[in-house]
């Protein structure tokens, strides 16, 4: 749920494991606005994790979350009429959208199943450091070392 005060937006647990994390996670999911669906989605994905993976789901979330949150990326900028790939730190709230972002786009990727299934899947893969998301991460994590050099263009934000 959203309540919009004063020009920022604030998201309430969800209702049944009371996680902010889990309630954005479900807003990253939901399309057309149909929450609803969204929910049935990400409950059923944990319910699978519960049935599948014998552990407490939300643990194995925190966990997937934790591991698949980057903590470099490479922004572009322009020096001297050429593009740079400038490494730099990302902070919390955005590594955590990311690692939503990444799990979400990964379970999408994979054919032949319903996309509950595909998420669990996903979620207790990233958990064990290991699916497409936590190479996503990787592959962020090489490209920031390899331009480490461009680090000095780096400024502000």
């Amino acid at each position: 749920m959203r309540r919009k005060v004063k020009n920022k937006v604030i998201i309430k647990p969800d209702y049944k494991y009371g996680s902010l994390d889990l309630e954005k996670f479900t807003n990253h999911i939901m399309e057309d606005g149909k929450k609803s669906i969204a929910r049935k989605v990400v409950y059923s994905a944990l319910d699978e994790i519960k049935k599948s993976a014998k552990k407490d789901p939300m643990e194995v979330f925190e966990t997937a979350l934790q591991n698949a949150t980057p903590l470099l990326e490479v922004r572009s900028r322009r020096v001297g009429g050429a593009n740079y790939q400038i490494p730099r730190e990302v902070s919390a709230k955005r590594g955590i959208t990311l690692a939503m972002r990444w799990i979400i786009q990964a379970a999408r990727a994979k054919k032949g199943r319903p996309i509950y299934k595909k998420i669990a899947e996903e979620l207790i893969s990233a958990s064990k450091k290991e699916g497409d998301a936590m190479k996503k991460r990787e592959n962020t994590h090489r490209m920031a070392e390899a331009n480490k050099a461009f680090a000095h263009f780096a400024w502000g934000k």
